[in-house]
């Protein structure tokens, strides 16, 4: 059977703990559900299974579905957000082993998986589940630009799949910490499958994106902060319709932008270079005091994974110099991440 999630009604009900579905993936950025899975709800997760061909490790044991399920595993989640969020004919032979082995999937593709005849023909013959996370709700409004009460931060990036979640997520882990009444708004499968809830905002029909936004975060306290996943980035020619509807519709009062140093190239389109921060900055601001003039930029998050620790603080301290604002790594944390907490709650 099909289970299609009203995301805004409350808590998901997944089967856990996962499997981690892997696929081919050779690139690591379009893995970043089964990373996040990892690395923010670890205990959530057994293993994981790749096909041959596969490039990517999120680092678990290598599992068979079979063996995932002896270990616990109820569920294999389809980690991989590829162009298009396609489930390609290569990856169904494992998926319908899965069934077999007693695990239900859940997935955050645009292909539903009931619609891949030999997913819902086995899963109804065995009484599994095919979850579909990527499903907005019904009835979203079209967005009426009301200024809502509350306080919200925004995260938003200078390309694709390059820290914007982790950065929300961290946001939020640290303004609880300072017991700063938050929330974290998840937008993207991986933060709805963390949160237990959000909205996905890049299956939501244009007209009504913004809508879904202030959906997402409604009126609230006036010291309550919404921390919220960024989607896509303004500058990208192929997601930036996405990030825009989200910009006007959360109407932030912060926004932090996301950057890797060292990326030049946009993420899945090719020939195109990855905006400055600078740009992302003036876009941000110019865009976004359409919903609220207040608007301003809290600080930077830069994912420096590819960096040794030596050199990543260097480049953060010299582009925090420069740019006159923190920079921080959220993985990394420390005085650099306290001080962008700051200037955020500022």
């Amino acid at each position: 059977m099909s289970l299609h999630q009203n995301l805004t009604a409350g808590a998901l009900a997944l089967p856990q703990p996962y499997l981690l579905f892997l696929g081919d993936t050779v690139e690591r950025g379009f893995a970043k559900t089964a990373l996040g899975l990892r690395d923010w709800a670890p205990e959530k997760c057994v293993g994981e299974l790749a096909l041959p061909g596969a490039a990517v490790t999120t680092g678990l044991p290598p599992m068979t579905p079979a063996q995932a399920y002896a270990q616990g595993a109820r569920a294999l989640v389809i980690g991989v957000a590829n162009a298009g969020g396609v489930i390609p004919q290569s990856w169904r032979a494992s998926l319908v082993e899965a069934l077999e082995a007693g695990l239900d999937i859940v997935a955050g593709m645009h292909t539903r998986l009931s619609d891949i005849p030999e997913l819902r023909e086995t899963a109804a013959l065995l009484g599994r589940r095919l979850i579909d996370i990527r499903v907005p709700p019904a009835q979203i409004p079209v967005a009426t630009g009301r200024k809502r009460t509350g306080k919200r931060l925004l995260t938003v990036g200078t390309d694709c799949a390059l820290g914007k979640k982790y950065t929300a997520l961290a946001l939020a882990r640290a303004f609880a910490q300072r017991g700063v009444a938050s929330d974290f708004r998840a937008t993207g499968q991986t933060g709805i499958m963390i949160a237990g809830g959000g909205m996905p905002m890049d299956a939501v029909v244009s007209d009504f994106e913004a809508g879904a936004a202030e959906m997402l975060s409604p009126d609230a306290a006036p010291d309550h902060w919404d921390l919220i996943e960024g989607q896509g980035s303004l500058a990208h020619p192929a997601y930036a319709a996405v990030s825009l509807g989200l910009l006007h519709g959360s109407q932030p009062d912060v926004f932090v932008v996301c950057h890797e140093p060292g990326r030049t190239d946009m993420l899945g389109t090719a020939g195109y270079q990855v905006a400055t921060v600078e740009e992302i900055i003036d876009l941000t601001l110019a865009l976004g005091r359409r919903t609220n003039p207040n608007i301003r930029c809290g600080g930077f998050s830069f994912n420096t994974s590819a960096l040794e620790d030596a050199e990543a603080a260097d480049v953060m301290r010299r582009e925090s110099e420069r740019l006159g604002l923190p920079v921080a790594d959220p993985v990394r944390g420390g005085p650099a991440f306290d001080a962008l907490v700051e200037s955020c709650l500022a």
